[in-house]
């Protein structure tokens, strides 16, 4: 019988210890995270391990529910300690989900505990740990160091001010990059009721009255100026089903004009907006040598009686189930014609896609770049053991792993640097397995080298940083 989570935890074999021993200090690359500029900034202790740990954690609060834990316990207004009693009361239940993994690194990595959290173990944890975050070291740069995170790419909206990108960009003192992502979601969620709002925040950051498609764009144009000023490599967006429509720009006028008065959009004008809309990114991502993420396949808000309560991001998301390959293939087939795809990065939430997302990657590779067209790590609800083998699985049967920009954090949480590691130790192990059953020489100089390639190099080169 194996110790819990020892160091050997999931290598099984010599050959993965050897190759996780020569990668598991490398660098962390953020380049795709949820993590908040304003907090990285202002930098302000924590109260305690549950504003820490469960604040806006949406994985946490979906585990407790399904744990039956009252909703007072987990959005509510119960105290921080009977609202970690409660996450503590379900972790010996998450046999198999990642959460109890993730769970019991941080508490190793970050507070020096190897008890496993239950209700039998609760109180000590929570005093230990608080009495930790007390005597200082758990301020969000202190997390950042910490886990040797060489860079954080933010996630942010178009109409963002980023002042808190130039306020951490002037204090020297921390040495870790903070670079925004060009997140335009809102900008092409022309069907979403906040769109209207969204334009008046636009017009507001611009100082542009926005009265046509045209002028929309380019108002965005200096949204993308001020985002390479402040150092953007990465772009991220989010599509429950690929759009693809094309559309003249005298037709996109037409549709956004019946928008703005308030009328209703057929599915093909939506169509139509997105596409060109996004063909208007591309264009200047590539320009700009700019990574374009695609994560595909998230359908929101499901469950409609607590998306009322509780609003976005509260755990009522879920996997859509969507032919992509058919519009994928023609809006990347539309920017390669035309001389203009640009690095793309392209995430599915459905497993179903693996293959399907692997195998349109390598249709559009070229000597752009290495590896140019990539296919993402496995993400959100595949983010686990199985999921991120599957996803390896794919990529290595179809493409070149050793090109792979690896691991996502994903997260909110400044706790979740451990996931890399979850992370490597996976590949590891699957690289262990193919050294192990002859499919691969035992020759570390290649293999420690692809190791450290996908655990940070390879990305940091993709995105230029």
């Amino acid at each position: 019988m194996k110790k819990f989570m020892d160091n050997d935890f999931l290598l099984s074999s010599d050959v993965a210890k050897e190759i996780f021993a020569s990668c598991k200090d490398t660098p962390i690359f953020d380049w795709h995270c949820h993590l908040s500029p304003k907090e990285i900034y202002e930098n302000e202790t924590p109260r305690d391990i549950a504003q820490l740990w469960l604040a806006g954690d949406h994985y946490k609060w979906s585990a407790m529910r399904a744990n039956g834990i009252e909703e007072k316990y987990i959005t509510g207004d119960a105290s921080p300690y009977e609202k970690f009693k409660a996450w503590a009361s379900c972790m010996p239940y998450l046999l198999g989900n990642p959460l109890y993994h993730w769970t019991h690194l941080e508490l190793q990595r970050y507070f020096n505990i190897y008890e496993p959290l239950s209700e039998k173990t609760c109180d000590m944890i929570w005093e230990n740990a608080n009495a930790q975050i007390k005597a200082g070291g758990f301020k969000p740069r202190d997390l950042i160091e910490k886990s040797n995170v060489y860079c954080v790419c933010t996630t942010d909206d178009a109409a963002d001010t980023l002042e808190y990108h130039a306020l951490i960009a002037k204090d020297r003192s921390f040495k870790t990059k903070v670079i925004p992502a060009f997140r335009p979601d809102k900008a092409l969620g022309i069907e979403l009721s906040g769109y209207i709002d969204w334009l008046k925040a636009l017009e507001k950051v611009s100082n542009t009255k926005i009265d046509s498609y045209t002028t929309l764009k380019a108002v965005l144009l200096t949204r993308i100026e001020l985002f390479e000023k402040m150092g953007c490599r990465a772009t991220d967006h989010a599509f429950t089903r690929v759009p693809y429509a094309r559309a003249s720009e005298d037709e996109l006028n037409a549709i956004f004009a019946k928008r703005v008065a308030g009328e209703t959009l057929s599915e093909s004008e939506i169509d139509a907006y997105k596409t060109e809309l996004l063909r208007f990114f591309a264009k200047e991502y590539h320009k700009r040598n700019w990574g374009m993420e695609i994560h595909i396949g998230a359908t929101r808000n499901n469950n409609t009686r607590m998306f009322e309560k509780l609003g976005p991001d509260t755990g009522f998301d879920a996997i859509a189930d969507y032919e992509v390959s058919e519009n994928l293939t023609k809006l990347l087939d539309s920017m390669d014609v035309e001389g203009f795809l640009p690095k793309t990065v392209l995430f599915t939430l459905n497993p179903k896609d693996n293959y399907v997302l692997s195998c349109i990657c390598g249709r559009f590779q070229n000597d752009d770049a290495v590896c140019k067209m990539q296919f993402g790590s496995g993400w959100w609800f595949n983010d686990n053991l199985d999921g991120m083998r599957e996803q390896l699985k794919a990529f290595a049967n179809l493409s070149a792993i050793g090109r792979f920009v690896g691991m996502v954090t994903d997260s909110r949480s400044f706790l979740s640097y451990p996931r890399h590691e979850y992370f490597r130790r996976i590949f590891c192990e699957f690289m262990g397995e193919y050294v192990d059953k002859g499919m691969y020489p035992y020759d570390m100089e290649i293999l420690s080298k692809m190791a450290q390639d996908v655990a940070f190099y390879n990305a940091k080169n993709y995105f230029n940083v």
